[in-house]
Order: C-alpha cells, then sequence, then structure tokens
C-alpha cells in the first residue's frame, strides 16, 4: 500500500456523501461515566502535544486515511451497514477522552449506541475541488482534540466509488490503515449479498491494550535500566531527542514551519528482493535501510554518530494482529559511521544496536520522559525525526491493493522533524517522507533518496555478482 497524502491519491470527480457519527451517538457519550481504562502514554502525548501547539496559536492537522476503490453501481445503504459493522468490531473507535482537570478520562459506547448519520454534499466535477473540500473536512472532523475525531466518505461515480476514511491518529497507526480496505470490502460484499452486517469476529481491543501497557509501564522507577539507558542517550545527543542530522535550513527558535512531502518508488520487486537477500545474513532489510542512512547523512551532514529513535510494533501478541490502534514504540540507536567502512560494518554496527536495544520499544517514551524529569514541552507534533520500515506482503488483501487503487493518506501540516517510510510491497519499495518546506531540505531530501536508491542498488548488485 502507498503512502502518500490526499493531494497524490488520484481522486477524481463524482457525487460525494459523507458519514460522521450521529448526533444520537454524540448525545450518548456525553453521558456516559468514566471508563476506568486509561490512555495509553502515546495517544496522551498526542492529544496534550496537540493542545500545547495548539495554544501557541497554530492548528496542526495530523489525521491518518486511507483510500480505496469499490467496483461498480454502489449499495450505498450496505456500504453505510459496512462501515458501522467495521467500526463497531474496533472499540478505540467508539471510545474518547474528556478532561478532568489537567487529567484525560476514558468514555466508551456501548455497540448499539453507535450510529452513523449520512449526508449527501453533492456533485463535484473538478477534482481540484474535491481533494480541498476532503481536506478541510477531514481537518476539522479527524482532529485530536476534539470527539467524534473520525470521518468516512465516498465519492459515488457510475462504474465504482472511491472511499476515503479519516481518523485522528490517537486511534490508528500505518499497519491499521493496511487493513481497512480489504475488511471494509469484504463486509461490504457479505452484506449486499445477504449476510449479515453485525462483526462476525470482534478483534482484539486497543482499549484493553492501553490498560495493559499502561500498567506495565507505570511499574517502572527512575532507577530501571531502561530509563538509565534512555537518559545516557539523551546525554549523548546534547539534551535532546534527535532530528534528522542534515540542515534542513531551518533558524533556531524560528516559527514551525510548513511541511513538504515526497513520494515515490524506490526499487522494484526484483531489487528489492536482491536487497533483502544482501541483508538477510546482517539481520534483515531494516537492517540494511538504517545503515545505508547512517552512511548517507555521514556524508551529508557529517555527523560521526548517527543517532535515531527507531520505531517498532508492540503487537508482541498475535491477539493484537487484527486490532485497529497506535501500537508504536520507539528504540534507541547509535551508528558510529565514522569508524565504519562501508555498508558492511555499518551493517554489522546497526545490527549490534538493535539487537541491544530493540526490546526498548515495549516501553512508552513518554513516560520514560516523565521518569527523567525532562522539561519536553512539545512544540511540534514530532518529539525526533524517524526512519520506519514495513513489509505489507503479507497483510490480507495486500495482493490486490493496485487493482482496488489503495492508498496510506498522511496529513502533511506543519513540522520541523523528518519523517521517512519505507514500504516493501509485492511491486517494489516505496518510499514517502514529510520534511520541512525549505529549499536546502527539499535538495538534501531529495540527495537522501537519490543515495539510498544507489545504496539498494549496489547492495543487490553486490549479492548478484557473488552468486554468479
Amino acid at each position: 500500500m502507498r503512502i502518500t497524502d490526499i493531494q497524490r491519491c488520484g481522486v477524481r470527480p463524482g457525487r460525494l456523501i459523507e458519514w460522521t457519527l450521529s448526533p444520537a451517538t454524540v448525545a450518548a457519550a456525553t453521558r456516559l461515566p468514566e471508563d476506568s481504562r486509561p490512555p495509553a502514554y502515546i495517544q496522551e502525548s498526542h492529544i496534550r502535544t496537540a493542545k500545547c501547539v495548539r495554544e501557541d496559536g497554530l492548528f496542526v492537522p495530523t489525521w491518518l486515511g486511507t483510500g480505496f476503490d469499490l467496483p461498480g453501481p454502489v449499495d450505498l445503504d450496505a456500504l453505510q451497514a459496512a462501515l458501522r459493522s467495521w467500526t463497531l468490531r474496533h472499540e478505540t473507535l467508539r471510545s474518547g477522552f474528556r478532561w478532568a482537570g489537567e487529567e484525560l478520562r476514558r468514555f466508551t459506547l456501548d455497540p448499539a449506541d453507535v450510529s452513523l448519520s449520512r449526508a449527501d454534499i453533492g456533485e463535484f466535477t473538478d477534482a481540484d475541488r474535491l481533494v480541498r473540500h476532503l481536506q478541510d473536512r477531514f481537518d476539522a472532523v479527524a482532529d485530536a482534540l476534539r470527539w467524534p475525531n473520525l470521518i468516512y466518505t465516498a465519492v459515488v461515480r457510475e462504474d465504482s466509488t472511491s472511499v476515503y476514511m479519516a481518523f485522528d491518529h490517537s486511534n490508528v497507526d500505518a499497519y491499521s490503515l493496511t487493513r481497512i480496505a480489504a475488511e471494509v470490502s469484504e463486509l461490504y460484499a457479505g452484506i449486499r449479498g445477504g449476510r449479515t452486517e453485525e462483526p462476525r469476529t470482534p478483534a482484539a481491543s486497543y482499549v484493553d491494550f492501553c490498560e495493559i501497557e499502561r500498567a506495565d509501564a507505570d511499574r517502572l522507577d527512575g532507577g530501571h535500566d531502561i530509563v538509565a539507558r534512555w537518559r545516557e542517550f539523551i546525554r549523548r545527543g546534547g539534551g535532546t531527542l534527535p532530528g534528522f542530522p542534515v540542515d534542513l535550513g531551518l533558524t533556531p527558535g524560528g516559527p514551525l514551519p510548513r511541511q513538504a512531502m515526497l513520494c515515490e518508488p524506490l526499487a522494484d520487486a526484483d531489487a528489492a528482493a536482491a536487497f533483502e537477500a544482501y541483508c538477510r545474513p546482517y539481520g534483515g532489510a531494516l537492517v540494511g535501510l538504517l545503515a545505508a542512512t547512517a552512511l548517507i547523512v555521514q556524508e551529508l551532514g557529517g555527523q560521526s554518530v548517527y543517532r535515531t529513535v527507531v520505531p517498532f510494533h508492540t503487537r508482541v501478541r498475535s491477539r493484537w494482529t487484527d486490532s485497529v490502534g497506535w501500537y508504536v514504540g520507539g528504540a534507541p540507536i547509535e551508528v558510529p559511521v565514522g569508524r565504519t567502512r562501508g555498508l558492511p560494518d555499518a551493517l554489522r554496527a546497526v545490527r549490534a544496536e538493535l539487537g541491544a536495544n530493540r526490546a526498548l520499544a515495549r516501553m512508552p517514551l513518554a513516560r520514560v520522559l516523565a521518569l527523567l524529569g525532562a522539561d519536553f514541552r512539545p512544540t511540534s507534533p514530532d518529539l525526533y525525526s524517524i526512519v520506519s520500515y514495513v513489509d505489507t506482503r503479507s497483510v490480507p488483501g495486500a495482493d490486490r491493493w493496485r487493482e482496488m487503487r489503495a492508498h496510506a493518506l498522511l496529513r502533511v501540516s506543519y513540522g520541523d522533524q523528518v519523517c521517512v517510510w519505507v514500504n516493501r510491497q509485492h511491486e517494489g519499495l516505496w518510499v514517502a517522507s514529510r520534511y520541512p518546506d525549505t529549499d536546502v531540505a527539499a535538495k538534501n531530501m531529495r540527495l537522501y533518496v537519490e543515495r539510498l536508491r544507489d545504496h539498494i542498488a549496489s547492495a543487490g548488485h553486490g549479492r548478484l555478482s557473488a552468486v554468479s
């Protein structure tokens, strides 16, 4: 599934239909008692960050979404039933938060109280105007500081319908997005075929996961080894979490810059397979991607050590595989590229760092920072820069994504960090990045992607040469 934004996913004109949680559902939520299950630390950090940035006078949309096509003339009643059924399957989508003083308290609706309201917005003959409308609506509804914070839409045409769905990040991660197209399409087809609209297999609840993870995290104290290791990592980085170590053309202390986006193919299927084969003895494609990045940023930025926080999923048990939620943690690594001699040395260094530190991703960073007593008052939606790798080929329905025109959607707005996502698909490797919208950052990110492509090709060629 290609990661992109609403501007680049090929929106086509048609009649726009919109679904939101109904007024009756919203009214029922206002009467709910507190749900004792707390927010995950990552949820709370996200909402508090949005609040801080908003109080500083800047509205920074951070929603995630997905888009995919359904073939043929649409049955709107069946689609509405499928969307409701899918919503009920994932408890986090009917759960929200309200402030009690300075604390966040959860509430959760019963499935019987959840209904959708449908609105016919009208015909759009101009794709650009439709894109602007969709983005404006998603910004307004899928907002961290409001509830409900999800919205579903359909662009209806005679031969096909495009479904676009947006959620505040507190409810979904990128992996969650990859599962939506197949799940909703299957539910829709079943309902049209006469099957019940109710979910056949409820997914494990992210709300339950939040309670379990938070209870584990709260057992930590300031003397724990995990806290000590993060303390040293931050100290060696000059007292801050790592940014992307190349010149981004930013003025220190300046306002939060707008961001730009880059998304394009990185390698075809053959080149991706050859790169994976080369990296396999060192731990796989993620190790290769980070090793190549370490060498590239050393070339572009002159840093002798590449420091970064590597995102990992926290779905450590199979029960969470089908669950929609924000299952992500971060592991700190330090790669001494000043002493490496090419990619094999960098691969070994990254493998050693990930082996030593990957388990740290299971402990929420927000909890660690609180124990450190560090004053990380957020002024940006991203605490640090990332380079992420996900292999999505085993996701149900992945072999039909091209046929379904399926995309994962990011909102690109404001931020002073760099986020890079590399996805392995059946067609090869796809890269997407959002970064500060400056000429310097655009030049260096273009160089980064070109050098990354070169490393992937060279590693694959080396593997093939060794075999031949």
